[in-house]
């Protein structure tokens, strides 16, 4: 069975709202290095995290993040 990887679209989204990774960072608690490392697909966020940016973006879950 192939293997599902966390995708998300958090680049696009967040620029799209002229929102940079500090500020993103600031608004849910954690570095900007740990959005950079999102964004990248080096890190997949904990399902509170992924909660809290979908909060801070005003996005559905779906928006943000699938498999691929």
């Amino acid at each position: 069975m192939e293997s599902l990887k966390l995708q998300n679209s958090l680049k696009l989204v967040r620029a799209e709202k002229k929102i940079s990774q500090g500020e993103l960072a600031e608004m849910v608690g954690v570095s900007r290095q740990t959005i950079s490392s999102i964004e990248n697909n080096q890190f997949c966020p904990s399902a509170k995290l992924a909660l809290l940016i979908c909060v801070a973006l005003e996005k559905h879950f779906e928006e943000l993040f699938y498999f691929e």
